[in-house]
């Protein structure tokens, strides 16, 4: 809706020699498409002070969006001024026309911002619950989130329709992220299990031949025979029989309060993903004040996330308790806790345990966010504590999480996306 001025400009000289802003004259849209951009921005009440009328489709694109964000011309201030009332209403049939309209108008980005604000300043959370709104809807993680948190209040008849628009996201972010998250594992756990002394037939002799290239030998030729040459394998690498076994054990453990809401649908598409892979053993285990391990569901991220009980409150001590019990093998083991550390149990313990688990091997990961938005708001005095334990805690987008999952399988360093925000 707002005019962006260009990043790069380039300079040519006209007939005159005069040197002249090529890219910006071309970005520049003319006086009567500025004041119509602006009129738009600010809303009906602009209208006399920009001197621009809106016809055509540009009059119900106004609509849609005076409903949401408009005043009915009561208050001054263009749209989005704190306060405002909007002209939706609550009715179900006008909510589910103003769907249909902003979907016509607008780009599936926009249409999903619009939602959500719709949901958060008009309180539109009860229409989710009927069946012909949600097929209406553009359906987004955020989405998702909302719908869980209003799970326990739905309808028998709306279920059926939030767990196919529940689906069909899910589906979605499997696409997006399965190829890569498999590659990046399953190269990071076929270097953490190679071995020295395989036997024969699992020798890898590509990479052997890589890593002892330096010990090519010249063999003069008998008899005026061509000379040769050889590698000497002075170093065998390879990959033993349990190549296929289980190498590694990996715990999420996620907060599923209210403002996780997001990090709960990724954290579940993942562990879905991780559990399908037979190198890795995976645990997922949801909690507020209480304790639930939704391992046996990991073939479906839908019946995790309808597992799930968003809201309540936080007991990240109790979680780790837990989580502490199912470690059998520290060293081969990778412990993601995804929280804002919140803490509502025991803060001694929680930090106790997590030492704990670090000085017997264990990989911690700790990561104040799993989704697009970055950091949320979240306890700074606990993930500073964390950091100073040696699990430095940081949001993390799902495109990373990959990366994240490698570097802890091998052990290495975290490739934290802002070293500077780390704690």
């Amino acid at each position: 809706m707002t005019a962006h001025a260009p990043q790069h400009a380039t300079q040519d000289d006209d007939e005159t020699g005069e040197t002249v802003d090529t890219e910006t004259t071309r970005a520049r849209p003319a006086d009567g498409e500025r004041m119509r951009r602006w009129r738009m921005v600010l809303g009906a009440d602009s209208a006399e002070s920009t001197g621009c009328t809106l016809t055509g489709q540009d009059v119900a694109m106004d609509g849609a969006l005076d409903a949401l964000y408009g005043g009915g011309g009561k208050k001054p201030g263009g749209r989005g001024g704190g306060g405002r009332s909007a002209g939706l209403g609550a009715s179900a049939p006008s909510v589910a026309r103003w769907l249909g309209d902003i979907r016509t108008y607008f780009p599936s980005s926009v249409v999903q911002v619009m939602q959500r604000d719709a949901i958060d300043r008009l309180g539109l959370s009860a229409l989710l619950l009927e069946p012909e709104m949600l097929e209406a809807v553009e359906a987004d993680v955020h989405l998702v989130g909302t719908l869980l948190s209003l799970d326990k209040a739905m309808p028998e008849t709306t279920k059926e329709t939030a767990r196919a628009v529940v689906r069909k996201v899910v589906d979605d972010l499997e696409k997006r992220l399965e190829s890569r998250t498999r590659a990046t594992l399953t190269g990071a756990l076929d270097r953490s299990a190679r071995i020295s002394r395989p036997r024969h037939r699992d020798i890898d002799w590509d990479r052997t031949i890589r890593a002892n290239l330096k010990n090519y030998l010249t063999i003069p030729g008998a008899d005026g025979e061509e000379a040769t040459g050889t590698v000497v394998p002075e170093r065998l690498i390879g990959y033993g029989r349990a190549s296929q076994s289980v190498k590694k054990d990996v715990i999420l453990c996620i907060d599923q309060s209210g403002s996780m809401a997001a990090s709960v649908v990724y954290a579940s598409v993942f562990g879905a993903v991780l559990a399908s892979m037979r190198t890795l053993a995976t645990r997922l285990v949801v909690f507020d004040t209480a304790v639930v391990d939704l391992t046996d569901q990991l073939d479906d991220p839908v019946d995790v996330l309808f597992g799930t009980q968003l809201g309540g409150g936080t007991d990240i001590n109790r979680a780790l308790a837990y989580c502490q019990s199912k470690i059998t093998r520290p060293a081969d083991t990778v412990v993601v806790l995804i929280s804002d550390l919140y803490e509502g149990g025991i803060r001694d313990e929680m930090l106790k345990r997590v030492a704990a688990m670090k000085a017997s091997g264990v990989q911690f990961v700790t990561l104040l966010a799993l989704s697009d938005e970055g950091a949320p708001a979240y306890d700074h005095e606990h993930a500073a504590a964390l950091g100073a334990l040696g699990a430095p805690a940081f949001a993390c987008t799902p495109d990373l999480f990959p990366d994240i999952m490698a570097a802890a399988i091998e052990k290495r360093p975290l490739p934290i996306p802002d070293k500077e925000a780390q704690f």
